[in-house]
């Protein structure tokens, strides 16, 4: 037997006695002694660190609010959204819009961030896997809206057009950390957690509104 594993059933181990007790332990007591539980079953390998099991405290709130069985607190979200807002990384050379071909690739590949893979390989968006893109692609999920037509509904016929410059950025910070509009959206925060970089997010962007991509004929 591992040591990890000694660990992981001595802690198991605690959590059945204390199950035990007359007296039952707070949820801070609990959600302490599953982190623990869980950290221990978990190490780091490759590209993959067991930090990515770390939650912030967006997280958390939407988690609490969740186990509650009801929405988090208005007021809460709207502080948490304004914080994750300032985190967004804008593109350093103020140039939003990048190749919508290079931005279809990265929406239709799902690879990437395992212990196998190099830390140099491009990690793939996967957006197809919740949304409706282009009507050329016909195996797509349903948990996100479609985005079919996205730039053509906003009105957007030049990205790079002051008239477009509010569109254009709202699809930026969305992609880079949906939690900057919604706090609790189940949307990855893909430039925010690194899982892509900021040239992928500006082709997905392009892919988006470019009106040349299919998403918008």
């Amino acid at each position: 037997m591992t040591h990890k594993l000694k660990i992981t059933f001595s802690l198991l181990a605690v959590a059945v006695a204390v199950a035990g007790c007359a007296i039952s332990p707070g949820s801070a007591e609990l959600d302490k002694l599953t982190n623990s539980i869980v950290k221990a079953s978990f190490r780091d390998q490759g590209i993959v660190k067991a930090a990515v099991l770390d939650t912030d405290e967006v997280n958390l709130a939407c988690s609490a609010a969740d186990a509650a069985g009801k929405p988090i607190d208005d007021t809460l979200a709207r502080a948490l959204e304004a914080a994750n807002l300032k985190a967004v990384k804008w593109p350093s050379d103020g140039k939003f819009i990048g190749d919508w071909k290079e931005g279809e690739k990265i929406a239709q590949s799902g690879r990437g961030l395992t212990w196998t893979d190099d830390a140099t390989t491009p990690n793939g968006g996967n957006c197809y896997n919740c949304h409706q893109i282009s009507k050329e692609e016909i195996s797509f999920g349903t948990i996100g809206p479609s985005l079919y037509n996205y730039g053509k509904l906003r009105g957007v016929t030049d990205p790079d057009s002051a008239a477009a410059k509010p569109v254009v950025e709202y699809t930026w910070g969305k992609i880079w950390n949906s939690k900057a509009y919604n706090a609790c959206s189940n949307m990855p925060r893909a430039g925010h957690s690194g899982i892509l970089s900021e040239a992928q997010v500006r082709h997905v962007v392009g892919l988006l509104l470019d009106p040349k991509s299919p998403v918008n004929r």
